[in-house]
């Protein structure tokens, strides 16, 4: 897809990889809307980008507030063509621990924040998307987020992992859904990225954390997310795939 002209709504773009790539996708010329808590510092975001670029208020468990949020970026925007969603988070809690069992409403909490919440986006995306006019027999590209704790979750990760897993078990699913329209679907699956939850390692924890990996030996930048989201949003032969970006990285039990 050429990106000139184009609409992306950018969901978690005040901050770390969506950021990075709100900026990169603007920088090729497609409009871009944030969408971000009204806590963030979307407003400010969408200012230092200049023109073609808004900020939308959203909490992405709020459904009746995404729904209105989408639409009003969607018709800021004349159209949607590409969607990334980024937003999420987890709670560090084992299945059982000496205090009990891993609280359900945690469990529920994190599953709603991360799959049901991408979901929700993902349905609505699809229903604006629909409607463009098909460049090359393509109408939009939805980019999701999950990690590799998808695949190989630590101590402590059951619901974020089983979260996560849920992003990825749907990516083929719904590019299936959704071809017949000329909508792809895919889903990046990070490591350890420099972002604002990970600010605080300090350079030797990052050393530890990041053993492991084959090459490089360090935490991704947001910019190598945004690059892989722009290779997907130009590659119509990259469909129905989760994407790992973790530099040959497999996280250990802890």
């Amino acid at each position: 897809m050429e990106l000139t002209g184009k609409g992306a709504v950018i969901v978690g773009g005040a901050s770390g990889m969506a950021r990075a790539t709100a900026e990169l996708l603007h920088r090729r010329g497609a409009a871009v809307a944030i969408l971000d808590l009204p806590s963030s510092a979307g407003a400010e975001v969408a200012a230092s980008m200049g023109d073609k670029t808004t900020f939308h208020p959203c909490d992405v468990t709020d459904d009746a507030g995404v729904e209105h949020a989408l639409g009003s970026a969607v018709e800021a925007l004349g159209g949607l063509h590409i969607a990334v969603n980024t937003a999420g988070g987890g709670v560090g809690m084992r299945t059982i621990s000496r205090s009990g069992p891993h609280p359900l409403d945690q469990f529920r909490r994190t599953i709603e924040l991360n799959l049901i919440a991408t979901f929700n986006l993902n349905r609505l995306q699809a229903w604006h998307m629909r409607e463009n006019e098909p460049e090359n027999d393509e109408r939009g590209v939805i980019i999701n987020t999950a990690s590799i704790a998808a695949f190989e979750g630590q101590i402590g990760q059951v619901a974020y992992s089983a979260a996560k897993a849920g992003i990825a078990g749907m990516t083929l699913t719904m590019a299936r859904d959704l071809g017949s329209f000329g909508i792809r679907v895919n889903t990046i699956a990070p490591s350890l990225f420099s972002t604002g939850l990970t600010a605080g390692i300090s350079a030797d924890g990052e050393e530890k954390l990041t053993k492991d990996a084959a090459f490089p030996k360090r935490m991704g930048r947001p910019e190598e997310y945004a690059r892989l989201a722009l290779a997907i949003v130009e590659n119509p032969m990259l469909n129905g795939g989760t994407m790992r970006l973790d530099g040959g990285q497999r996280f250990a039990p802890r």
